[in-house]
């Protein structure tokens, strides 16, 4: 299996296809398996990366409190070791925030950012329309926190699941592999939760990538991400932004051909502004 050594630590990775080079960013409680229903489409234009986040799955857990940082770190150092950068970053969830909070930060490893739905509520923390909502959902996640520093693995996931994520009812739908892969992880969700920044980013640094960047979000999502991303929006000078039509947090695995399709016209569309 490919591993890289990146700012001390093993990471899992994959690299299939021909073309410009698109890095695959996976969110929280995932890996790079999130992305197998949009590998095809993607790999048959472009030369693509996947991997498993520090602390997620086959990529190793170091121990003490981890930080977005350093998540953002090891996507720089994983894309410089394998020679794809500068590259195309598309990002969903937590690696959402992550890609962006790299571009903030290194933009010269960009030729282009795609980011879907980041969970950066400190940026949209003083919408007073908003508030009463994050806060009841603030309230779940802490919930599901309690279970897991209870060692409650299957509860938390569960919970996250259905009355955070996905809806009621969801848990029990999930393929048995995306449910185990759940609790392998859940133990680097809580850790995420304890980084005092993970929620943040400094628009005024994001306004400095200047590169092509393409903002979605789905139409059953939280109200919060169309408000996160309409901020992000304008601080990047090259913002567009998109909307999957019934689909809500993941839509590279409930709506894929829509998502692969998107995603290879923006960065066949990028080649003519670049």
């Amino acid at each position: 299996m490919p591993r890289a050594e990146v700012n001390g630590i093993e990471l899992f990775y994959e690299v299939a296809g021909d073309g410009d080079p698109l890095v695959l960013v996976h969110g929280s409680w995932g890996d790079h398996h999130n992305w197998a229903p949009v590998l095809d489409a993607l790999t048959a234009r472009f030369r693509v990366l996947v991997y498993d986040r520090r602390g997620h799955s086959q990529s190793e857990r170091p121990p003490g409190q981890g930080s977005r940082f350093e998540d953002e770190e090891d996507l720089a150092a994983l894309m410089e070791t394998l020679g794809l950068a500068p590259a195309f970053v598309a990002g969903n969830s937590f690696g959402a925030s992550t890609a962006l909070g790299l571009a903030a930060r290194r933009p010269e490893l960009f030729r282009g950012l795609v980011a879907h739905e980041p969970p950066l509520m400190g940026i949209v923390a003083d919408d007073p329309e908003l508030r009463p909502l994050m806060a009841s959902t603030g309230k779940k996640i802490d919930s599901v926190i309690g279970h897991l520093r209870a060692d409650e693995f299957h509860a938390g996931a569960r919970q996250f699941v259905e009355e955070v994520a996905l809806g009621p009812g969801a848990w029990d739908q999930l393929p048995q592999q995306l449910r185990q892969t759940f609790l392998t992880n859940a133990p680097t969700f809580l850790d995420e939760q304890a980084d005092p920044e993970w929620s943040d980013l400094d628009l005024d640094s994001l306004s400095g990538y200047a590169g092509p960047a393409l903002l979605t979000k789905g139409t059953n999502s939280p109200p919060w991400f169309a408000t996160i991303t309409t901020r992000l929006a304008g601080a990047l000078p090259q913002a567009q932004t998109y909307t999957f039509e019934g689909a809500g947090h993941i839509p590279h695995v409930t709506h894929p051909d829509a998502y692969a399709r998107r995603v290879t016209g923006f960065i066949e569309d990028s080649h003519g502004h670049s």
